[in-house]
């Protein structure tokens, strides 16, 4: 015969799971991943983009290389390009996460309602100009120096999507937990450090990784106001008139780009919160 107590509450492993669930630990299991599924997800890319570097260097040892390219293409040139190349690219990442983070966080908050819309318009004409004409208007009128000017005017092409993603991030917090927050006595400070953050993280990762990819892409670009990385390469490749340069430069700043893209799934994937 059924208790009171019965009757009220379920019984057992129902109770916990109802509890489980008001709390958010069990609302969403991600499906399991078999082994070779991991492997897929996380091996493939950098083995792709090595066995692709591998077959264009023994592409390009089978050419008849002149002198003057061999300036160009040898093992001290290449490490330099692209410790330029990743220098310039994450130096412009952090600079965009330090100002756009900060910048989305004010933008949702009540007081800064009026301003938002003319702020992203700003954000936008970033980019909206073409990035080589950002990168040539820094580089004129602010900063002469090439690898300075290559990372302000990266870090304004891509600061539109940390932005945005923090934007979206934040706004898309069910105003119910924010309420029950402030129902707890949490000032606004502690609301948005422990509720809406951690609820914005996975579109805020997806804005960030945007922007990584867009940075080692367009960073290409810092050859041509002399900013160093692969694009001095295919600059010289052009100016040689010499096929293996400008494949060896284009290869070496696609493989970059992909692998931008695989560390910043990789970083999804760690940084997101368990249950989101």
């Amino acid at each position: 015969m059924s208790s009171a107590l019965d009757l009220v509450a379920p019984p057992g492993e129902e109770l916990e799971a109802e509890v489980g669930a008001i709390a958010g630990r069990q609302a969403y299991r991600p499906p399991a991943r078999s082994r070779l599924q991991l492997v897929a997800r996380y091996a493939a890319m950098p083995l792709f983009v090595g066995a692709l570097f591998g077959l264009t260097y023994l592409w390009v040892q089978s050419q008849q290389i002149g002198e003057i390219e061999q300036r160009v293409l040898n093992g001290p040139a290449i490490r330099r390009a692209a410790v330029q190349h990743l220098t310039i690219s994450l130096l412009s990442t952090l600079l965009v996460l330090a100002t756009a983070i900060p910048a989305g966080i004010a933008l949702t908050r009540p007081w800064a309602r009026r301003i938002t819309p003319f702020a992203l318009a700003i954000a936008n004409i970033g980019q909206g100009v073409p990035a080589i004409g950002t990168f040539v208007v820094v580089y004129l009128v602010f900063l002469r120096d090439g690898r300075t000017a290559s990372v302000v005017g990266m870090a304004i092409y891509c600061f539109l999507p940390v932005l945005r993603g923090t934007m979206v991030g934040l706004e898309q917090v069910d105003r119910d937990l924010i309420r029950a927050g402030r129902g707890m006595g949490m000032s606004k400070g502690m609301i948005l450090r422990r509720i809406e953050l951690p609820m914005s993280v996975p579109i805020l990762l997806t804005g960030v990784r945007t922007a990584l990819v867009l940075n080692v892409s367009t960073a290409v670009l810092a050859g041509f106001i002399a900013g160093g990385g692969f694009g001095a390469i295919l600059i010289q490749g052009f100016g040689l008139r010499r096929q293996p340069t400008i494949i060896t430069g284009s290869v070496l700043a696609g493989g970059f780009a992909l692998l931008a893209d695989w560390v910043g799934r990789i970083a999804e994937d760690l940084l997101r919160p368990k249950g989101l």
